[in-house]
């Protein structure tokens, strides 16, 4: 796999949760440590993704913004 984005977590997928159009892609990055992200269902199929098999959670963004309390 090759890709620009230079933030690359690979994680194991610990839940599916598939709706009308998108489905909804949980992915345990560290024990106890999640990231979710959402893809068509149609990007879901093609990409085999089930529960228990490993994915990149790949992000790409501009900003990241920090906030306290």
């Amino acid at each position: 796999m090759k890709v620009s984005a230079r933030n690359n977590i690979k994680g194991t997928v610990k839940k599916v949760i598939a709706g009308a159009v998108n489905s909804e892609i949980i992915i345990e990055i560290a024990p106890g440590i999640e990231m979710t992200g959402i893809i068509t269902n149609s990007s879901s199929e093609r990409l085999n993704i089930k529960e228990g098999s490993e994915a990149y959670a790949v992000v790409k963004a501009s900003d990241v913004i920090i906030a306290v309390d």
